[in-house]
């Protein structure tokens, strides 16, 4: 029996953009099983030709949508771009590999927020949320490196936050957060790995999908891990 007191149910109509990814793709199937296939809208750069390179394919992505969504999810990010990895001290900064993190770890995701937030209803819970890692919390970096990264990280908490105030001004039940999923398993953190834990892109979809069905409009503009713990900005 359907339990209505879920925010994911068969009332909530969802967007997963970034639906491509190996994360993006098993939210899209978990949530096909608990909201229905019909309330699953995808986007990503290989279907729609979304490309944060291309800012204005964002704007277009967005007029090509219809309705509301009860719940959006940017499962976008790089760690390497153009084939270069996170540097390991200030040293290895270069300006056009910094620029590239910012557009894809920052901008790209501000843009998404700016086109598609007016597609959440102004009454209810709703939620936003968008995939940080725990390398962009400026409180918690005790080893350093990972300089592009790590910044483009954090300035993606702060437009949460930012968002997340002007948001609730429209629907004070809405909730924008930024997700840290773990260390999963794909093509992105597989060069990265070495000894270190790590998720499955389902198991990562369903803690991520845990942590959005829990919290609520007290918990907007935050940081939280996958295990629903508040990481600190």
């Amino acid at each position: 029996m359907e339990n209505n007191n879920l925010f994911l149910n068969a009332s909530c109509r969802a967007l997963i953009i970034g639906s491509s990814g190996a994360i993006g793709g098993a939210l899209v199937d978990n949530l096909k099983k608990t909201v229905g296939p019909k309330n699953v809208v995808t986007l990503s750069r290989t279907e729609n030709g979304l490309d944060f390179m291309n800012p204005e394919t964002i704007s277009v992505c967005s007029r090509q949508q219809d309705g509301l969504f009860n719940l959006i999810v940017d499962a976008t990010g790089a760690l390497r771009i153009d084939n270069v990895g996170p540097e390991k001290s200030l040293s290895m900064v270069e300006y056009e590999t910094m620029l590239a993190q910012f557009k894809v770890n920052t901008i790209g995701p501000a843009l998404l927020i700016k086109n598609f937030m007016k597609f959440l209803p102004r009454k209810g819970k709703v939620v936003f949320a968008t995939l940080s890692a725990r390398v962009g919390s400026i409180e918690d970096n005790r080893l350093g490196g990972w300089i592009s990264y790590r910044a483009s990280k954090a300035g993606l908490n702060q437009i949460v936050k930012t968002a997340s105030i002007e948001a609730s001004r429209k629907n004070p039940h809405s909730v924008f957060l930024a997700i840290h999923p773990g260390t999963v398993l794909s093509k992105l953190t597989e060069p990265y790995l070495g000894n270190k834990s790590f998720v499955v892109p389902d198991e990562a979809a369903k803690n991520i999908l845990r942590v959005i069905e829990q919290i609520d409009h007290s918990d907007t503009g935050g940081f939280f891990s996958f295990d629903g713990s508040k990481v600190p900005y």
